[in-house]
């Protein structure tokens, strides 16, 4: 079943450049049908299941809205305008609406999967250090890697804090996968999200991250055909791929 809501605020949800002030002038404008009928009101009441026509196109109502970027670096995760582009700048016209932010950060210099959306009950599922949702980043580093990393890695680390004089911080266990191809890279699977934690982490067994790349969140995959600076929007029945653990 769908849900009631007023035909302004329904329409004004799905679209960032349409607001209610806009949904009466387009009634006005005999711009709109619910079920083949002309809408004279825009506070009429209507059924989110309701076939809405808006001049000429229908309209299909979501919830919410689930957008995979693909992350250059040189972008931040925030939604404030500043110096930097911010992940939002990236989104099509198509898929924008109000009330988008990223769920979760990477750092500016790093690449891949950042999920955007407006659903702030499945960003926090996603967040919550309850839930430890797997993160998997593919990682070059400076020197070749050490077959002791799994065992460290695996076994929860202690890292350095972030600036002189603050307590080191422990690691819940992550999963270190060495290339076959490449003695400088790896793969590395978290199930939290500390501030820079990739990059202490191998700083504190002496190496160095020289590129980093988000490749997963779950059990959902960056798409590989996603160029840098590409969205797609994640279909509602794949969702709960986000917060799967491994």
């Amino acid at each position: 079943m769908g849900e009631i809501m007023r035909l302004d605020k329904l329409v004004a949800s799905q679209f960032a450049d349409i607001s209610r002030a806009d949904v009466k002038k387009l009634c006005l404008k005999k711009k709109i049908t619910v079920n083949g009928k002309l809408m004279a009101r825009s506070d009429a009441k209507v059924n989110t299941d309701d076939e809405i026509i808006i001049d000429g196109k229908k309209l299909t109502y979501k919830k919410h809205i689930y957008i995979m970027l693909n992350k250059p670096a040189g972008v931040v995760c925030s939604t404030k305008e500043g110096a930097s582009r911010t992940v939002l700048d990236l989104v099509p016209d198509e898929l924008r609406r109000d009330g988008l932010f990223p769920a979760g950060r990477l750092d500016k210099d790093t690449e891949g999967f950042v999920l955007i959306t407006d659903d702030g009950e499945l960003s926090h599922r996603m967040l919550s250090p309850k839930t430890h949702v797997p993160k998997t980043y593919f990682v070059r580093l400076e020197k070749p890697w050490e077959e002791s990393y799994k065992d460290i890695m695996a076994a929860g680390m202690t890292i350095d804090g972030l600036h002189e004089g603050d307590q080191e911080e422990k690691c819940l266990p992550a999963q270190f996968l060495a290339s076959d191809e490449n003695v400088c890279e790896c793969t590395l699977i978290l199930h939290e999200g500390k501030f820079h934690q990739v990059k202490r982490m191998f700083e504190k067994v002496g190496n160095k991250v020289v590129y980093l790349k988000r490749v997963a969140i779950g059990e959902m995959p960056l798409d590989r055909g996603l160029e840098l600076g590409q969205c797609l929007e994640i279909m509602h029945k794949d969702v709960e791929k986000l917060l799967t653990r491994k």
